[in-house]
Formats: C-alpha cells, sequence, structure tokens
C-alpha cells in the first residue's frame, strides 16, 4: 500500500512537470529593435587628441531603454557620485561616460569600469569637484547608440 501511494505521488509530481512546461530547455533571447536613421552629411574637422573624448551623436534615452542613474555631490568633500542601478534597459548598455566642468574650467572624463567590461548594478564613479558650480553630463551608450541621460549643474547650498 504505502509502494501504491509512493508511486501516485511521484506519477502526480512528474504530470505536474510536464504540464507545466519545465522540461524543456528554453532559447530565450532577447534582440533590440533595430532601426536605422541616416545621418546628416556635414563636414568633419579632426583633432588629434590624447584621452577620452565626447561622444559625437547625442540623443536622449528612449522610455524602453532607460537606466536608473543616481547623481549626488557630497556636502564635505564636494565629490561627485554616478551610481548606476541598472533598469529596463541594463542588458543593452555597453559603456557610462560622465563629463565633469569644474567651476574652475577644468574638463574631467571617466568611463564607468574604464570601457573594460559592461556596467553591473552598484557601479560607480566619483570625481573630485569644487565648492562652486559643477556641470556634469551623463552619456550611456545602449545598443550601438549613444545617449545624453544626464546634463545639469551641480550645486551645493548652505543654509
Amino acid at each position: 500500500m504505502k509502494n501504491a501511494l509512493f508511486l501516485l505521488a511521484a506519477l502526480m509530481l512528474v504530470f505536474c512537470a510536464l504540464s507545466a512546461g519545465c522540461t524543456s530547455p528554453t532559447q530565450a533571447e532577447i534582440k533590440p529593435e533595430v532601426t536605422l536613421t541616416p545621418l546628416p552629411t556635414s563636414d568633419v574637422t579632426t583633432s588629434q587628441t590624447t584621452g577620452v573624448t565626447t561622444p559625437i551623436t547625442v540623443d536622449t534615452l528612449p522610455p524602453e531603454q532607460f537606466v536608473d542613474l543616481q547623481l549626488t555631490k557630497e556636502r564635505p568633500d564636494y565629490t561627485l557620485h554616478l551610481l548606476y542601478n541598472g533598469g529596463k534597459g541594463e542588458i543593452s548598455v555597453q559603456k557610462i561616460m560622465m563629463k565633469v566642468t569644474l567651476s574652475d574650467g577644468q574638463v574631467i572624463e571617466q568611463y564607468m569600469n574604464d570601457g573594460q567590461r559592461k556596467p553591473r548594478r552598484g557601479d560607480e564613479l566619483v570625481i573630485q569637484g569644487t565648492r562652486g558650480s559643477d556641470r556634469v553630463e551623463v552619456f550611456v551608450s545602449s545598443a550601438g547608440k549613444t545617449y545624453k541621460a544626464i546634463d545639469r549643474p551641480m550645486i551645493i547650498t548652505f543654509v
């Protein structure tokens, strides 16, 4: 009797697994929709630079490729912190670059993870700011295109 009960329970488990579709491996692959848009022709002057350059094509990040970026300026030491928290479009994010124009005119550009790997949730960029107003621009390369995600001045007000 116990063997029959055990066999019945095992058959029910197998039946449940088969009906749930848990037995076949899936090859689900998310492919972003590719839309080709012609770029306008223009005269481009080339100059030789060292270091990181600002991306040329700049568009606003579409809603389906949204990523959560938190930008803060810390009060005690005026450091600028950019925290990447993933988001809807994190699977297609290739690079994140922060460009800071300090109040003294100095420009600092830095890639998240120095461009060696894709950004991961929790990655952070920290750049030393100034006491004055620092302009921060954040560029996200996603699905082969570069978007400007953030462009704002960072000011600490003393109350």
